[in-house]
């Protein structure tokens, strides 16, 4: 059986994270602390601010996050969370993807390979994990003489809303 969990729709932030997602929260912190120190950026109150609130997502574009950030009362620069992101992604805490018109940063310090689902009316996303697409990438890999370094599935359409609601196909 399929295990599907559905994403955050872009916009949308959580005001609280569940006890067990706070712990990975602080432990990604904690990496992503080391990891900037690494690449040469200090840790300052602001990346940390950033920091927290990516890790609290599952896919967020940057001015999404800037302006929750900003609404919040949390001021960060464009540049900041550019540079912020653009480490986090180097260190694999986060993937760029490109759904739609923006790009999205997915939140992949807690996961393990998933493949999306995205509306192309309201740009909702649904991640997804199958053993039988894996298997068959595998297979078709190997048919094919393949040793498997990356992966991405995404499959486009409209979500049960947006059918309902009669939503145009965008096409991305």
């Amino acid at each position: 059986m399929n295990r599907a969990t559905a994403a955050v729709r872009k916009s949308e932030l959580p005001a609280t994270v569940s006890g067990k997602r706070a712990l990975a929260t602080q432990e990604a912190i904690d990496r992503v602390r080391s990891s900037l120190g690494r690449s040469g950026l200090r840790w300052s109150p602001q990346r940390e601010q950033i920091v927290m609130a990516f890790l609290k997502q599952d896919h967020i574009t940057i001015r999404s996050l800037y302006g929750f950030l900003n609404r919040n009362g949390r001021r960060a620069p464009l540049n900041t969370i550019y540079r912020t992101l653009r480490v986090l992604c180097e260190n694999g805490f986060a993937q760029a993807r490109r759904f739609g018109e923006e790009t999205q940063y997915d939140n992949i310090s807690a996961k393990g390979d998933h493949d999306h689902l995205i509306c192309t009316g309201c740009g909702h996303i649904v991640e997804f994990e199958d053993p039988a697409i894996e298997g068959l990438r595998q297979q078709v890999a190997s048919a094919n003489g393949f040793h498997l370094t990356g992966r991405t599935l995404e499959l486009y359409g409209l979500c049960a809303v947006c059918r309902v609601a009669g939503s145009p196909v965008v096409r991305t």
